[in-house]
């Protein structure tokens, strides 16, 4: 996947949504964040990640008042330009070198295409969301922002003591894809617990997308064969920041 045509994609979307979105519309899943939160979350998160992949630290974007899509344009422009100037493979600050002597770290700039492509997929769903439209985007991207939740963000979550590992096997299991992705950590002889749904469906919760209240686990064609309780409990644990 190239995920710095993604990445262009995604951002050209958000900025279109940002422009006609009312900056006080409430987003409920995100507590108290409106549009107006939401958008300058993620110029704030592009900033960083430009800084990240350089290897810098950022220099502070102030507290505003912002022009949404003035300040949005040009924090995700920052993103692009600095990821497609940077050599995918070189050092960078990456989030899977928390607590991991200099030496040892193995963060590069591709890290920053992949985490930045998922990062607005994500924040461009709630937008569209908030404002009553649909997010049409290839099964592909959503398959691949689940695999970054197993694969990344939940191990991190454990390795920095933010969550405690699975007491079961939590196996997500998309229906438009042939795979099977297992949450780590969970004791060799835990029972298992199959989610299934679509690539999207799980994705988002695994993002922990939804309505306050709803049972996420039954949200949007979402099923789940065997520890549903233990399974549920894993996912509202949180596997994400």
């Amino acid at each position: 996947m190239d995920h710095l045509a993604v990445l262009v994609d995604l951002q050209a979307r958000f900025l279109e949504t940002t422009r006609r979105a009312d900056p006080a519309a409430r987003i409920p899943w995100l507590g108290r964040w409106t549009v107006q939160s939401l958008v300058v979350h993620l110029a704030r998160i592009h900033h960083w990640a430009a800084g990240q992949a350089r290897r810098q630290q950022e220099s502070p974007l102030g507290r505003g008042p912002f022009d949404l899509p003035a300040l949005y344009e040009a924090c995700a422009r920052e993103l692009r330009e600095t990821l497609a100037e940077l050599d995918p493979a070189a050092p960078a600050w990456a989030l899977i070198d928390d607590g991991v002597p200099r030496a040892q770290q193995t963060g590069t700039v591709a890290f920053w295409h992949r985490r930045q492509v998922h990062e607005t997929l994500v924040h461009l769903w709630d937008l569209r969301t908030a404002i009553g439209e649909d997010l049409d985007v290839d099964d592909r991207v959503w398959l691949d922002c689940l695999d970054e939740v197993v694969t990344v963000m939940h191990p991190r979550q454990v390795r920095l003591g933010r969550i405690a590992p699975p007491r079961v096997r939590v196996v997500f299991a998309p229906v438009d894809a042939d795979a099977r992705l297992e949450l780590a950590g969970a004791p060799a002889d835990a029972p298992t617990a199959v989610v299934r749904g679509s690539a999207r469906s799980l994705a988002l919760l695994a993002w922990g997308r939804g309505v306050p209240d709803d049972d996420r686990l039954a949200a949007d064609g979402v099923e789940v064969e065997g520890e549903r309780a233990l399974a549920e409990a894993a996912v509202r644990a949180g596997l994400t920041p």
